[in-house]
Formats: C-alpha cells, structure tokens, sequence
C-alpha cells in the first residue's frame, strides 16, 4: 500500500486527490465529533431524502494506508447510492498512523459505533443494523470491525459510550490487506511486485510503529484472518485480479481460512479480473448493485 510508488495508471479517485460531492445531500450533520481525544475522531451522517427511519447504517471506513485519507474522499460516493434504497451512510474519520499507531485507529472505530448506538434515535438510524465497508486499509478495518467485537485487548472504553456494544452485522472488504508479512512475497508471486511492505518506512510498519518483520506478534494482532470464527457475521470480499498494492492473495488467503472454519453461508466473494487497486470499477453502478444486494440480505428486514 506505499502510495509513493502506485503505478500511474491507478485511480486516483482512490487515492484522495478528490472529494466527494455532497452538496444534493440534504439531510446531513458533518463533522460530529464521536469522542474528544483527537480532532480526527468526527463523523459524518447522511440520511435518505424522505422517511422517519429508523435507517439500516452502512459504516463507511475511508482507505489511506493508515497514513492518509479524509472520510469525504470520493470512495464514499458509490455508497450514497445507499440513501435511495433506504440506507444511512455514516464516513468516519479516525487517528491516522502519523498521529498514533495501532490499535489506535481500530479503537476509534469501535467508539464510533458505539457512539451512533448511544444516539441512535436523534439521528434515525438502527443500531441493530450496522455493515462496516471499506477498501484497502479501510478494507482491513473492516474485515477487523467485523471479527473483533469481543476482543477486550483491542477496545478502549475510556474513549465513550462503554456500555454500548461495538458490533456490526456484515462486512463489505473491498481489496483489504489480510497478513501484512505475506504481501511482498505475494507480489512476487505475481509478478506484479517488487513490493517494499516490509521496509521500516512502509505504510504498514508506520501503522504498527515498527518494521514489520520485527514485530510478527502484532502484526498478527493487525491481521484480520487472526480472528475467525465459526459465529462472525457475513461478509463480502471483493479483490482485483491485477492489484499492484495490495496482492489479490491477500483476500485469497483470507477466504481459504474462512473456508475451513466457518460456514459457506458467512462469506462471499468476487475477483475483478481487470481491476487494479482502487480501480473505478469497484464503484461502477453494477459492482455496487452487487454490494447492495449482499447488504439487503443482511441488513433489511423482510416486508
């Protein structure tokens, strides 16, 4: 995920050079802060134009290698499709690797849910139906909302709103990194590498505050496919085929574990054969009617 090194042709729509329209947004609240530690801890609330709710909440957690991104950096566009099919959108701002290391940001994510549960009906939304999505590092964090509920080592309660719970009820994995120690062999692999995930000043060994090579046991604590179980809630993956940053084994590995110890019906997922990291064909009207119908199976009470 070493964005000073992405290939040219990536999207940079991905990559935060721009900004999502909200302007024909009319029912919103921006920048709500969730907890008072940091500044970056704020959030974002978008509701659909009409109804009382409440509204299922689709949690958008913005990528960045744990080193950048803004919740309003254009991914979250493609979800605002959501507000017409019923869906609050709530982007979430988190402490970034260059303000604090893990499991910094994964704590304020958890208060973030927490906190939307706590007010709940001011804003209209269910707390008892919540799906975290994200692409790349906001893949990771995810995957990590989703699988780590009850990890009492990677909560903060001090943060706000502790008797509140911090769970969510699917997942949405958009080319997440798994095991950050098998990325640059797995580019390799490919061909697409070389990767330099594993030097000291890589995204990753920002994020755990040290190379990676040198602290295998937390990056275990950072790896997603550490925490599966046969109860976890469903989840979709998406990965492209030609992913430069992020290796598409990433996910592979992922749903090869999951496929040994949970069942078929937890998790689904789909290869974009042409698509690279952060390609616009994750947000293409037709890739996201495939992630809403995952979303509406799980999220949307049947009438």
């Amino acid at each position: 995920m070493d964005f000073r090194t992405r290939p040219e042709h990536l999207s940079e729509r991905f990559f935060h050079n721009l900004q999502a329209d909200i302007t024909h947004i009319h029912r919103k609240w921006l920048d709500i802060p969730y907890a008072n530690l940091s500044p970056a801890q704020n959030l974002d609330i978008y509701l659909p134009e009409e109804g009382d709710g409440p509204f299922p909440v689709i949690l958008h957690v913005h990528g960045g290698g744990f080193e950048m991104g803004d919740k309003r950096d254009m991914p979250v566009s493609a979800y605002f499709l959501g507000l017409k099919r019923g869906y609050a959108v709530v982007s979430v701002n988190y402490r970034l690797s260059n303000e604090a290391i893990f499991p910094a940001g994964l704590h304020d994510l958890k208060t973030s849910i927490r906190w939307l549960r706590a007010h709940q009906k001011e804003y209209m939304l269910d707390g008892n139906r919540i799906a975290a999505c994200g692409g790349s590092a906001g893949g990771n964090y995810a995957a990590m909302l989703l699988l780590t509920p009850t990890v009492h080592e990677l909560e903060d309660l001090s943060l706000g709103n502790p008797n509140y719970p911090c769970d969510v009820q699917a997942a949405v994995d958009m080319f997440g990194p798994t095991d950050f120690l098998m990325m640059d062999e797995q580019l390799a692999e490919s061909g697409l590498g070389p990767g330099d995930h594993s030097q000291a000043d890589s995204p990753e060994s920002k994020y755990l505050g040290a190379k990676i090579t040198d602290v295998p046991e937390k990056v275990k604590l950072a790896n997603p496919m550490t925490y599966i179980h046969k109860d976890m809630p469903p989840i979709l993956i998406q990965h492209g085929r030609i992913d430069h940053l992020v290796p598409v084994q990433q996910s592979m590995i992922f749903v090869a574990k999951l496929n040994k110890y949970v069942s078929p019906d937890k998790f689904e997922f789909d290869v974009l054969e042409n698509a690279d990291h952060g390609d616009p064909q994750f947000e293409s009207p037709e890739n996201m009617n495939r992630v809403f119908s995952f979303l509406d199976r799980h999220l949307k009470i049947p009438t």
